[in-house]
């Protein structure tokens, strides 16, 4: 006789462990500072910044915490603070002009012969300084209806070479829907790459699994994956082990880094972390200044200060390990480079 007790262990054997790693993600400051050993009392309260943008991190992400350590750069990326209650002229909810850009689909059409579908809400980290942190994912999710009008669209028009998965992270949907949507896509003759924008791989590398390998693995389009790594201390060796599993597959990695104001804005951070990204074999990709997302001011780094860092960057890293400095600016069709401005 088959118990409930029994169907409901089945069940729970059937999940993948980095389902059950986001599960068991820590959503409350206090929690966290316990775990490092931090006195809440020495911390501004995060007041309302946590209910208008809740905090998730994987604990493995938090073991990679310097204990004791209030200006940890990994710490910093993921803990609510008061600062984000507050209102700074020219920070907005929409930084880079999506909601001008995103069709009914969830389907965003900025750049020639790329299209971008927001897959998913959900990501396994939330970072404070996110440019979508207030984005209304609920009206504008490719996923409803199985895709059937993003996929459409995206067949409709042939100047469309390269689909871009985002989100969200589209890493927290299952590799059932993700494998069926990469068929669907492989079946569009015009398309050439299927591209991945993922936090995961770095937050959460159990996410790199054989299921996931599989369906990467197989299918006409070139994978690329982009990564979203902001300092060598994220690089851990499951994260360098999950890294080599995706370049086993034949996804080429890349990476994209944000400048934060206490976390990465000195050049032993940003040399040390494109050196050990090339080690892994991925690519430096982009070093952005920061989205001016209302909530995040906090993270600013000057545009002199950053020039100044990058030209120093420059001076000490060969040419193949150099992100571009770039700032995202709305309506514009591509992204600017900084020395432009």
């Amino acid at each position: 006789m088959i118990t409930k007790s029994m169907q409901s262990a089945d069940r729970q054997s059937s999940v993948p462990p980095w389902q059950h790693a986001l599960q068991d993600a820590i959503t409350k400051p206090a929690e966290l500072l316990q775990l490092l050993e931090l006195d809440l009392d020495t911390l501004p309260p995060p007041f309302q910044a946590l209910h208008r943008f809740p905090m998730r991190v994987p604990r493995g992400y938090a073991m990679r915490m310097r204990k004791a350590d209030p200006t940890d750069p990994l710490l910093l990326q993921v803990l609510p603070l008061a600062q984000e209650d507050v209102v700074t002229p020219g920070f907005m909810d929409d930084p880079v002009g999506d909601l001008k850009s995103v069709s009914g689909q969830g389907l965003l059409h900025k750049y020639h012969g790329r299209a971008l579908l927001i897959t998913t809400g959900a990501c396994a980290v939330h970072c404070r300084y996110c440019f979508r942190r207030a984005f209304p994912y609920s009206e504008h999710n490719a996923r409803s209806g199985d895709w059937r009008e993003a996929l459409a669209a995206i067949s409709a028009d042939t100047s469309i070479e390269e689909v871009i998965l985002s989100g969200g992270d589209p890493l927290s949907l299952t590799d059932e829907r993700l494998a069926a949507l990469s068929d669907q896509l492989d079946a569009i003759p015009h398309l050439k790459r299927l591209r991945i924008h993922t936090r995961q791989p770095i937050v959460l590398p159990e996410r790199v699994d054989q299921n996931l390998l599989g369906w990467l693995s197989r299918g006409r389009l070139q994978r690329i994956m982009v990564l979203h790594c902001n300092h060598a201390q994220e690089l851990d060796a499951s994260v360098l082990t999950a890294l080599e599993a995706l370049r086993s597959a034949n996804v080429l990695l890349f990476n994209q880094a944000v400048l934060l104001q206490g976390i990465n804005d000195e050049l032993q951070s940003l040399e040390q972390l494109s050196q050990t990204l090339f080690a892994a074999g991925v690519v430096p990709y982009y070093l952005h200044q920061l989205d001016r997302v209302q909530g995040a001011a906090h993270f600013e780094v000057p545009d002199e200060k950053a020039l100044r860092l990058y030209q120093q960057l420059q001076q000490a890293l060969p040419g193949y390990m150099l992100p571009r400095l770039v700032r995202e600016v709305a309506g514009e069709l591509s992204k600017r480079p900084l020395q432009y401005l």
